[in-house]
Protein backbone atom coordinates (compact mmCIF):
# COMPACT_ATOMS: atom_id res chain seq x y z
CA UNK A 1 0.00 0.00 0.00
CA UNK A 2 2.99 2.85 1.01
CA UNK A 3 2.88 5.47 1.90
CA UNK A 4 -0.29 7.91 2.11
CA UNK A 5 -0.83 11.64 3.25
CA UNK A 6 -4.05 13.19 4.80
CA UNK A 7 -5.12 16.62 5.66
CA UNK A 8 -6.95 16.07 8.31
CA UNK A 9 -10.76 16.83 8.85
CA UNK A 10 -11.92 15.70 11.91
CA UNK A 11 -11.94 16.27 15.32
CA UNK A 12 -10.70 12.54 15.63
CA UNK A 13 -7.79 12.90 13.25
CA UNK A 14 -7.07 15.99 15.32
CA UNK A 15 -6.98 13.23 18.87
CA UNK A 16 -4.44 10.91 16.35
CA UNK A 17 -2.40 13.97 15.23
CA UNK A 18 -1.95 14.61 19.05
CA UNK A 19 -0.93 11.13 20.18
CA UNK A 20 1.26 10.35 17.18
CA UNK A 21 4.96 11.20 18.80
CA UNK A 22 3.54 9.54 22.32
CA UNK A 23 3.46 6.15 19.95
CA UNK A 24 6.68 7.68 18.05
CA UNK A 25 8.65 8.25 21.17
CA UNK A 26 7.88 5.10 23.65
CA UNK A 27 9.60 3.69 25.54
CA UNK A 28 12.34 6.87 25.22
CA UNK A 29 13.63 7.98 28.37
CA UNK A 30 14.15 11.88 27.47
CA UNK A 31 10.65 12.59 26.10
CA UNK A 32 8.04 14.89 27.43
CA UNK A 33 4.84 14.29 26.56
CA UNK A 34 2.72 17.34 25.69
CA UNK A 35 -0.95 17.72 27.99
CA UNK A 36 -3.66 16.05 25.48
CA UNK A 37 -6.31 18.55 26.28
CA UNK A 38 -3.86 21.70 26.39
CA UNK A 39 -3.02 20.83 22.68
CA UNK A 40 -6.64 20.29 21.53
CA UNK A 41 -7.13 23.81 22.76
CA UNK A 42 -3.83 25.02 20.94
CA UNK A 43 -4.72 23.45 17.53
CA UNK A 44 -8.90 23.72 17.55
CA UNK A 45 -9.86 26.72 15.01
CA UNK A 46 -12.53 27.70 17.72
CA UNK A 47 -10.90 27.22 20.84
CA UNK A 48 -6.81 28.97 20.29
CA UNK A 49 -7.22 33.00 19.93
CA UNK A 50 -4.29 33.21 17.76
CA UNK A 51 -6.52 32.06 15.05
CA UNK A 52 -7.88 35.71 14.54
CA UNK A 53 -4.71 36.31 12.67
CA UNK A 54 -3.19 32.61 11.98
CA UNK A 55 -4.15 30.44 9.10
CA UNK A 56 -3.56 27.02 9.61
CA UNK A 57 -3.43 23.22 8.20
CA UNK A 58 -2.78 19.68 9.37
CA UNK A 59 -1.31 16.83 7.59
CA UNK A 60 -0.85 12.72 9.08
CA UNK A 61 1.25 10.27 6.79
CA UNK A 62 0.12 6.91 6.78
CA UNK A 63 1.64 3.51 5.70
CA UNK A 64 -0.21 0.38 5.80
CA UNK A 65 -2.69 2.29 7.87
CA UNK A 66 -0.47 3.58 11.17
CA UNK A 67 0.71 6.96 11.66
CA UNK A 68 3.62 7.52 10.54
CA UNK A 69 4.63 11.62 10.28
CA UNK A 70 2.45 14.61 11.15
CA UNK A 71 2.99 18.53 10.27
CA UNK A 72 0.92 21.72 10.57
CA UNK A 73 1.34 24.58 7.98
CA UNK A 74 0.80 28.37 9.63
CA UNK A 75 0.56 31.46 8.40
CA UNK A 76 0.91 34.44 10.99
CA UNK A 77 -0.74 37.58 9.18
CA UNK A 78 -0.04 39.32 12.04
CA UNK A 79 3.91 38.92 11.56
CA UNK A 80 3.84 38.62 8.13
CA UNK A 81 1.97 42.59 8.26
CA UNK A 82 4.55 43.98 10.77
CA UNK A 83 7.52 43.02 9.15
CA UNK A 84 5.83 43.21 5.68
CA UNK A 85 7.07 39.48 4.56
CA UNK A 86 5.36 36.55 3.11
CA UNK A 87 6.52 33.78 5.69
CA UNK A 88 4.59 30.49 6.27
CA UNK A 89 5.73 28.08 9.19
CA UNK A 90 6.22 24.81 9.94
CA UNK A 91 5.33 23.15 13.00
CA UNK A 92 4.36 20.25 14.90
CA UNK A 93 6.43 17.80 12.77
CA UNK A 94 7.32 14.52 14.16
CA UNK A 95 8.21 11.63 11.61
CA UNK A 96 9.76 8.12 11.78
CA UNK A 97 12.97 7.85 10.69
CA UNK A 98 12.21 7.49 6.57
CA UNK A 99 13.26 10.59 4.51
CA UNK A 100 10.18 9.76 1.92
CA UNK A 101 7.90 10.65 4.89
CA UNK A 102 9.80 14.07 5.54
CA UNK A 103 9.54 14.17 1.96
CA UNK A 104 5.65 14.09 1.56
CA UNK A 105 4.79 16.22 4.81
CA UNK A 106 7.13 19.11 3.46
CA UNK A 107 5.92 18.86 -0.37
CA UNK A 108 2.05 18.87 1.89
CA UNK A 109 2.78 22.33 3.66
CA UNK A 110 4.65 23.69 0.62
CA UNK A 111 1.70 23.34 -1.93
CA UNK A 112 -0.78 24.98 0.51
CA UNK A 113 1.70 27.92 1.45
CA UNK A 114 2.31 28.66 -2.16
CA UNK A 115 -0.90 28.70 -3.11
CA UNK A 116 -1.24 31.34 -0.62
CA UNK A 117 1.28 33.11 -2.19
CA UNK A 118 3.78 33.13 0.54
CA UNK A 119 7.86 33.17 -0.15
CA UNK A 120 9.63 31.50 2.51
CA UNK A 121 8.56 28.96 4.88
CA UNK A 122 10.51 28.70 8.51
CA UNK A 123 10.02 26.18 11.42
CA UNK A 124 9.65 24.20 13.34
CA UNK A 125 7.10 27.30 14.80
CA UNK A 126 3.76 27.60 16.28
CA UNK A 127 1.44 30.22 16.23
CA UNK A 128 3.08 32.28 19.15
CA UNK A 129 6.00 32.60 20.85
CA UNK A 130 4.48 30.64 23.81
CA UNK A 131 4.15 27.58 21.79
CA UNK A 132 6.66 24.99 21.10
CA UNK A 133 9.93 25.63 18.42
CA UNK A 134 12.85 24.36 16.85
CA UNK A 135 14.65 20.93 16.24
CA UNK A 136 16.47 19.82 18.84
CA UNK A 137 20.49 19.46 17.61
CA UNK A 138 22.41 19.06 20.60
CA UNK A 139 21.46 17.96 23.86
CA UNK A 140 18.91 14.79 22.73
CA UNK A 141 20.61 12.86 26.22
CA UNK A 142 18.64 15.48 28.43
CA UNK A 143 15.04 15.50 29.56
CA UNK A 144 13.82 19.13 28.41
CA UNK A 145 11.98 21.76 30.12
CA UNK A 146 8.07 21.41 30.39
CA UNK A 147 7.10 23.88 27.31
CA UNK A 148 10.01 22.23 24.64
CA UNK A 149 9.68 19.60 22.56
CA UNK A 150 11.70 16.91 22.01
CA UNK A 151 13.29 14.55 19.11
CA UNK A 152 15.21 12.28 17.65
CA UNK A 153 19.08 12.82 15.93
CA UNK A 154 17.82 12.05 12.48
CA UNK A 155 15.65 15.08 12.76
CA UNK A 156 17.86 17.71 11.86
CA UNK A 157 19.83 15.53 9.62
CA UNK A 158 17.02 14.89 7.15
CA UNK A 159 15.75 18.47 7.44
CA UNK A 160 19.01 19.83 6.09
CA UNK A 161 18.81 16.98 3.97
CA UNK A 162 16.10 18.37 1.69
CA UNK A 163 17.45 21.97 1.57
CA UNK A 164 16.34 23.77 4.70
CA UNK A 165 19.41 25.89 6.32
CA UNK A 166 19.70 27.45 9.47
CA UNK A 167 18.11 30.92 10.47
CA UNK A 168 18.66 30.78 14.02
CA UNK A 169 19.70 29.07 17.03
CA UNK A 170 18.21 29.24 21.01
CA UNK A 171 19.96 27.89 23.63
CA UNK A 172 19.37 26.04 26.71
CA UNK A 173 21.54 26.29 30.70
CA UNK A 174 21.47 24.21 33.53
CA UNK A 175 22.50 26.43 36.28
CA UNK A 176 23.44 25.06 39.30
CA UNK A 177 22.03 26.96 42.58
CA UNK A 178 24.84 27.89 44.79
CA UNK A 179 24.65 27.14 48.36
CA UNK A 180 24.21 30.39 49.86
CA UNK A 181 23.45 33.74 47.88
CA UNK A 182 26.80 35.28 47.42
CA UNK A 183 26.99 38.32 49.78
CA UNK A 184 28.19 40.67 46.73
CA UNK A 185 24.22 39.42 45.43
CA UNK A 186 22.74 40.58 48.28
CA UNK A 187 24.48 43.77 48.80
CA UNK A 188 24.43 44.94 45.09
CA UNK A 189 20.53 44.23 44.93
CA UNK A 190 19.96 46.56 47.95
CA UNK A 191 22.54 49.09 45.99
CA UNK A 192 20.22 49.20 43.59
CA UNK A 193 16.92 49.32 44.78
CA UNK A 194 18.32 52.46 46.48
CA UNK A 195 19.92 54.12 43.44
CA UNK A 196 16.98 53.93 41.28
CA UNK A 197 14.16 54.04 44.49
CA UNK A 198 12.92 50.51 43.46
CA UNK A 199 10.81 47.91 45.53
CA UNK A 200 9.92 44.15 45.39
CA UNK A 201 6.38 43.28 44.99
CA UNK A 202 4.85 41.57 48.12
CA UNK A 203 3.60 37.55 47.07
CA UNK A 204 2.44 35.93 49.59
CA UNK A 205 -0.25 34.04 47.45
CA UNK A 206 -1.36 33.45 44.03
CA UNK A 207 -3.77 36.45 43.91
CA UNK A 208 -0.83 38.44 44.91
CA UNK A 209 0.63 37.84 41.63
CA UNK A 210 -2.22 38.07 39.30
CA UNK A 211 -3.10 41.81 40.24
CA UNK A 212 -0.06 42.32 38.26
CA UNK A 213 -0.23 40.23 35.21
CA UNK A 214 -2.11 42.48 32.95
CA UNK A 215 1.50 45.13 33.68
CA UNK A 216 3.44 41.65 33.15
CA UNK A 217 2.20 41.27 29.83
CA UNK A 218 2.26 44.84 28.69
CA UNK A 219 5.98 45.03 29.90
CA UNK A 220 6.25 41.25 27.93
CA UNK A 221 4.65 43.18 24.77
CA UNK A 222 7.03 45.96 24.89
CA UNK A 223 9.99 44.79 25.78
CA UNK A 224 9.67 41.57 23.55
CA UNK A 225 8.68 43.00 20.17
CA UNK A 226 11.78 43.45 18.56
CA UNK A 227 13.23 39.54 19.18
CA UNK A 228 12.80 36.96 16.61
CA UNK A 229 9.52 36.03 16.23
CA UNK A 230 7.75 37.35 18.66
CA UNK A 231 4.27 38.27 17.88
CA UNK A 232 2.51 41.13 20.07
CA UNK A 233 0.25 38.63 21.97
CA UNK A 234 -3.76 39.97 21.73
CA UNK A 235 -6.18 40.55 24.85
CA UNK A 236 -7.63 37.17 23.90
CA UNK A 237 -4.22 35.54 24.27
CA UNK A 238 -3.30 37.35 27.38
CA UNK A 239 -6.35 36.11 29.15
CA UNK A 240 -5.59 32.42 27.48
CA UNK A 241 -2.39 32.41 28.98
CA UNK A 242 -3.25 33.71 32.42
CA UNK A 243 -5.92 30.93 32.85
CA UNK A 244 -3.27 28.50 31.45
CA UNK A 245 -0.83 29.64 33.89
CA UNK A 246 -2.35 30.68 36.76
CA UNK A 247 -2.56 27.33 38.75
CA UNK A 248 1.17 26.19 38.14
CA UNK A 249 2.86 29.78 39.81
CA UNK A 250 4.29 29.57 42.91
CA UNK A 251 4.93 32.98 44.46
CA UNK A 252 7.86 32.74 46.07
CA UNK A 253 9.23 31.34 42.58
CA UNK A 254 8.30 34.79 41.13
CA UNK A 255 9.87 38.53 41.98
CA UNK A 256 7.98 41.56 40.62
CA UNK A 257 9.76 44.61 40.60
CA UNK A 258 8.30 47.87 41.22
CA UNK A 259 9.23 52.19 40.82
CA UNK A 260 8.02 54.70 43.08
CA UNK A 261 4.77 54.84 41.97
CA UNK A 262 4.40 50.87 41.75
CA UNK A 263 4.39 50.49 37.86
CA UNK A 264 5.87 47.19 36.78
CA UNK A 265 9.93 47.32 35.79
CA UNK A 266 10.72 44.22 35.89
CA UNK A 267 9.72 40.39 36.20
CA UNK A 268 11.09 36.95 36.80
CA UNK A 269 8.90 34.23 36.73
CA UNK A 270 10.31 30.29 37.31
CA UNK A 271 7.92 27.25 38.45
CA UNK A 272 8.68 24.04 39.12
CA UNK A 273 9.97 21.63 36.41
CA UNK A 274 6.87 19.38 35.19
CA UNK A 275 8.55 17.17 33.27
CA UNK A 276 9.34 14.15 34.88
CA UNK A 277 5.52 14.70 36.16
CA UNK A 278 4.35 14.80 32.69
CA UNK A 279 6.08 11.92 31.99
CA UNK A 280 3.92 9.64 34.32
CA UNK A 281 0.83 11.47 33.05
CA UNK A 282 1.44 10.23 29.63
CA UNK A 283 -0.16 13.17 28.49
CA UNK A 284 -3.50 13.00 30.57
CA UNK A 285 -4.41 15.24 32.88
CA UNK A 286 -7.11 12.43 34.60
CA UNK A 287 -7.29 10.58 36.70
CA UNK A 288 -3.92 10.89 37.59
CA UNK A 289 -1.93 12.84 35.77
CA UNK A 290 -2.90 16.07 37.68
CA UNK A 291 -1.79 14.60 40.93
CA UNK A 292 1.51 13.96 39.42
CA UNK A 293 1.92 17.70 38.14
CA UNK A 294 0.55 18.99 41.90
CA UNK A 295 3.08 16.83 43.72
CA UNK A 296 5.89 18.16 41.14
CA UNK A 297 4.96 21.48 42.04
CA UNK A 298 5.33 21.04 45.86
CA UNK A 299 8.20 18.49 45.59
CA UNK A 300 11.03 19.53 43.12
CA UNK A 301 14.73 19.87 43.22
CA UNK A 302 14.54 21.54 39.76
CA UNK A 303 12.80 24.74 38.64
CA UNK A 304 11.97 26.07 35.15
CA UNK A 305 12.94 29.59 34.22
CA UNK A 306 10.00 30.63 32.42
CA UNK A 307 10.11 34.15 31.69
CA UNK A 308 12.42 37.46 32.57
CA UNK A 309 11.81 40.74 31.35
CA UNK A 310 13.24 44.24 32.57
CA UNK A 311 11.99 47.65 31.13
CA UNK A 312 14.27 49.66 28.49
CA UNK A 313 14.75 52.51 30.97
CA UNK A 314 16.04 49.94 33.62
CA UNK A 315 17.83 47.92 31.74
CA UNK A 316 22.12 47.49 32.33
CA UNK A 317 21.34 48.88 35.77
CA UNK A 318 21.84 45.69 37.80
CA UNK A 319 18.41 44.76 38.29
CA UNK A 320 18.66 41.69 37.03
CA UNK A 321 20.50 41.02 40.22
CA UNK A 322 17.41 42.30 42.56
CA UNK A 323 15.35 39.43 41.06
CA UNK A 324 17.66 36.57 41.26
CA UNK A 325 18.81 37.11 44.66
CA UNK A 326 15.11 37.10 45.60
CA UNK A 327 14.05 33.95 44.03
CA UNK A 328 17.65 32.31 44.43
CA UNK A 329 16.83 32.61 48.38
CA UNK A 330 13.69 30.91 47.80
CA UNK A 331 15.37 27.77 46.20
CA UNK A 332 17.87 27.33 48.82
CA UNK A 333 15.19 27.57 51.50
CA UNK A 334 12.98 24.71 49.42
CA UNK A 335 16.11 22.61 48.11
CA UNK A 336 15.99 23.21 44.39
CA UNK A 337 19.82 22.81 43.54
CA UNK A 338 19.10 23.19 39.10
CA UNK A 339 17.59 25.77 37.46
CA UNK A 340 16.91 24.75 33.63
CA UNK A 341 16.42 27.78 31.32
CA UNK A 342 13.96 27.86 28.51
CA UNK A 343 15.06 28.13 25.20
CA UNK A 344 16.93 31.80 24.87
CA UNK A 345 17.93 33.28 21.20
CA UNK A 346 21.66 32.06 21.18
CA UNK A 347 22.07 36.56 20.16
CA UNK A 348 20.55 37.50 23.03
CA UNK A 349 23.38 38.13 25.22
CA UNK A 350 21.51 39.96 27.88
CA UNK A 351 20.21 36.57 29.26
CA UNK A 352 22.62 34.53 28.15
CA UNK A 353 25.43 36.29 30.08
CA UNK A 354 23.27 36.09 33.42
CA UNK A 355 24.88 32.71 34.13
CA UNK A 356 28.17 33.26 34.06
CA UNK A 357 28.39 34.34 37.64
CA UNK A 358 27.72 30.73 38.46
CA UNK A 359 28.39 27.10 38.14
CA UNK A 360 26.29 26.43 34.32
CA UNK A 361 26.56 24.13 31.66
CA UNK A 362 25.16 24.85 28.28
CA UNK A 363 22.88 21.53 28.00
CA UNK A 364 20.52 22.08 24.79
CA UNK A 365 20.23 23.82 21.47
CA UNK A 366 17.98 23.86 19.22
CA UNK A 367 17.36 25.61 15.74
CA UNK A 368 15.24 27.05 13.48
CA UNK A 369 15.23 26.35 9.88
CA UNK A 370 14.57 28.21 6.29
CA UNK A 371 13.57 28.19 3.01
CA UNK A 372 12.87 29.47 -0.06
CA UNK A 373 9.91 28.40 -1.84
Amino acid sequence: MGLIIKEISTKKELKEFIKFPDRLYSGNQFYVPAIHKKELQTLSFDKNPAFEFCRAKYWLVYEDGEIVGRIAGIINDKYNEKHNVKYARFGWLDFADDKKVLILLFQAVRRWVLSQKMEYIHGPLGFSSFDSSGTLIEGFDEIPTSFAHYNFPYYPKLIEELGYKKDIDWVEYNVKVPKTVPEKFLTGSELVKQRYNLHSAILKKKKDILKYTDDIFRLLNAEYKNLYLFTELSKKQIEALKKQFASILMPEYVSIILNTTNEVVAFGITIPSLSKAQQKAKGRLFPFGFLQIKRALQTNDTVDLLLIAVRKDYQNKGVNGIIFSEIISEFIKNGITNIETTRNLENNLNINNLWHKFEYRQNKRSRCYIKQL
